[in-house]
């Protein structure tokens, strides 16, 4: 398969797909700047039917103008009192998303009642397909871009079918002040529809490589301190909420630095890949494992911290059986680790308190000796 199409796959793939935790918070924010715009937007769309009228536009158009700037006001209202919750309501973005476009829509048809050409080639309304579909970007998930590009082709796409449909004569498609209707640049809106989506979804695509960049090791591809930032609140939250358990387990590989010392930082970059294989192996879809930095690693459970202490003894115990192996020939290098566990709500309610209260068990492992696990204080 030729490059070019194996990129564009992976760029399809990556829009389509739902945004990591990381990501879903950076939209969330997104969300409530939209709502925030969108109110001051609605408000400036009120001095529209009042130039209409001051400019000789009938009195018809401007009623419909201001029904179209009230209603969009009121509702604008309505998303900004939503979004002030991130992420409480999934399908909030999805459900602005759509009404940013059949807002637009309705305004359209609502003029078409007039006169066809007011309908299909008033710019200035047909403008707001172009807004709603920019402002997606702000939300950071290509998802809500490709849906409301769709939405708007399928319903201004439908708008000129029914508008060709009711013309019953040619001179029903010509307008003084809107200029005549034609297939050529009716087919011209909608590509510049597809060209906009196209642009605000590759605009996306890059805002995610940036974030996914910045919340993630480059050497492991694990995780790291800024993703555990955003992740660990809605974690505890959850844990709140439901009552469920929740453990964090703060591990150190023992005397990591004489790998590098001996054999150099590619066979030391090798033997971190060779750890977080063995760390991962035994993992399953309730905990996250992160590289803070370093020799250091963090491993949130949704566990009590009794089964949280059996998971990461096991693992333990595993790395220890699984020695890594710098070239074919040479000694294989056993690798340990020591690790202090902590859990909420008992040895904190946020992430600073676990970590501390992890990391003064993970020093009591060291000075007992390194390679165990300490899940209470002694």
């Amino acid at each position: 398969m030729h490059p070019y199409f194996h990129q564009a796959r992976e760029i399809v793939a990556s829009l389509l797909s739902r945004p990591d935790e990381l990501m879903l918070e950076t939209g969330a924010g997104g969300e409530l700047l939209v709502a925030r715009l969108r109110a001051v937007i609605a408000a400036i769309l009120l001095l529209l039917p009042l130039v209409n009228a001051i400019t000789g536009g009938s009195i018809r158009e401007t009623m419909i103008g201001l029904a179209g700037a009230v209603f969009i006001n009121v509702f604008a209202q309505v998303w900004l009192a939503l979004a002030r919750t991130p992420r409480r309501f999934r399908w909030l973005t999805f459900a602005s998303a759509a009404f940013d476009v059949s807002a637009t829509t309705l305004v359209l048809a609502m003029l078409m009642t007039t006169q066809i050409p007011a309908g299909l080639n008033s710019m200035v309304v047909w403008f707001g397909y172009l807004l709603a579909i920019v402002l997606t970007a702000l939300r950071s998930d290509g998802r809500i871009t490709l849906f409301a590009g769709a939405l708007a082709l399928v319903q201004y796409g439908a708008m000129v079918f029914v508008g060709f449909q009711l013309a019953s004569s040619p001179e029903q498609m010509i307008s003084s002040d809107y200029g005549a209707v034609t297939v050529g640049n009716q087919v011209q809106r909608l590509i510049l529809l597809v060209i906009a989506t196209l642009i605000t979804a590759m605009i996306v695509y890059r805002m995610q490589r940036l974030v996914e960049m910045s919340g993630t090791d480059g050497l492991t591809g694990l995780p790291n301190r800024t993703w555990l930032l955003h992740r660990m609140p809605r974690l505890v939250d959850a844990a709140q909420r439901h009552g469920g358990s929740l453990t964090v387990a703060l591990i150190d590989l023992d005397r990591f630095k004489r790998i590098n010392d001996e054999t150099g930082h590619h066979a030391g970059d090798r033997a971190m890949r060779h750890v977080v294989q063995v760390l991962r192996e035994l993992g399953d879809g309730d905990e996250w494992l992160v590289r803070l930095g370093g020799e250091e690693f963090v491993l949130v459970m949704r566990k009590p911290i009794g089964t949280a202490w059996e998971r990461v003894d096991a693992a333990r115990r595993l790395l220890n059986e699984r020695p890594f192996e710098v070239e074919r020939g040479a000694d294989p290098i056993r690798i340990t680790f020591s690790a202090g566990l902590s859990a909420y709500p008992n040895d904190g309610k946020d992430l600073s308190e676990l970590l501390r209260r992890a990391d003064l068990r993970l020093h009591q492992a060291k000075q007992e000796g390194r390679n165990r696990v300490v899940a209470r204080d002694r």
